[in-house]
Parts: C-alpha cells; sequence; structure tokens
C-alpha cells in the first residue's frame, strides 16, 4: 500500500496539480483538510484559485479519505464529492491504523483517545516522530509552509511515513512505524 498525505491546501491549485500528479502511483490519499480556503489568519497563498482546485480535488475523489480541517465548511461539501465533514476518521493500512484529525481538535498536545499512530495538519509544520510509544505525523502544508520549512507532503510506504518537499521530492523527514 502507498498513500499521499497532504494538509492545509487553502485554494492554492499550482500545489495541487503536482499533487495529483504524485496521486497517480499512490493506493489512497489521506487529506487532513483545510482544502479550498485560507482562513483569516494565514496569508492568501499564491496560485490561490478554489474553484479551479475543486475539479482536481474531485477527480481524486475514489481514493481520497478526508477530514475536516477548521477553514472547511458545509459549503465546501456541495462542490467536492468526497466526504469532508468528520473531523476524525481510522485508515486501516498494511495491518497499522492511522488515527487522522485536523489538528484544531485533536493535536501532538491534546491526542485522540486510543490512537497510536496520529496524523493531523493544522500547523503548516512537518513532524515525523515516536514519543512515548505513538507515532505523530504531520505532513506540513502543501501551499503555506511555516516554521521555515518547504512546501511539503507526507507519504506512507512499507511501514514508514516520510515527509518530503513537494518541489522535489526529497525526504526532509521520517520515522518508522514498527
Amino acid at each position: 500500500m502507498r498513500a499521499l498525505i497532504i494538509s492545509d491546501i487553502h485554494g492554492a491549485l499550482e500545489p495541487v496539480l503536482k499533487i495529483e500528479k504524485l496521486a497517480g502511483k499512490a493506493d489512497l490519499v489521506i487529506c487532513l483538510g483545510d482544502v479550498l480556503y485560507h482562513g483569516p489568519r494565514n496569508d492568501l497563498p499564491s496560485s490561490y484559485n478554489p474553484k479551479a482546485v475543486i475539479p482536481v480535488m474531485n477527480s481524486l475523489s475514489t481514493k481520497i479519505i478526508a477530514v475536516r480541517g477548521n477553514c472547511d465548511a458545509e459549503v465546501d461539501q456541495m462542490v467536492l464529492s468526497f466526504p469532508i465533514l468528520s473531523t476524525t476518521a481510522l485508515v486501516h493500512i498494511d495491518g497499522y491504523t492511522l488515527t487522522l484529525s485536523h489538528g484544531h481538535i485533536y493535536s501532538e498536545s491534546q491526542l485522540p483517545p486510543g490512537a497510536e499512530i496520529f496524523l493531523y495538519g493544522h500547523t503548516h509544520i512537518p513532524v515525523a516522530k515516536k514519543e512515548n510509544g505513538i507515532i505523530i505525523f504531520n505532513p506540513g502544508s502543501v501551499s503555506i509552509p511555516k516554521g521555515g520549512y518547504s512546501a511539503s507532503y507526507g507519504l506512507y510506504e512499507e511501514g514508514m511515513l516520510s515527509v518530503r518537499r513537494l518541489e522535489d521530492d526529497e525526504i526532509m523527514m521520517a520515522v518508522k512505524l514498527d
């Protein structure tokens, strides 16, 4: 199983077009929220074009499992052809159970009950670590990276979660699940 992990698109078309190409090699796309809009605390991302992001994301709908971000709303569900309104989800991959959340309700400091592998977004800062026996992973943001990091996405394959730079696919950090 190969899963692409994205978060915090915030309506930016250029990164979504790169994600669309990467998704061709993935069995699953995990979207950790904030798909179309940027919210009042973020600057407008370059290539901001939420109307153009909609058909690209919808073209991946058969592969996407998504959770709701703090910038996602019921009106977004009217134009997206995959569910985005759940605040958490569980994904079973290769015998692992991944707990997904955007990060505004559950986060690294407020883990969801029972999570052993926790994936979240929201902060726009990548994380890949094992702490107190729990895997904590944030792919960063594909559109508005923060903390001095580059735009990034996550990848699960062969028992490993890695954060990769969107521009050149270089591994920035990784954590093994075993």
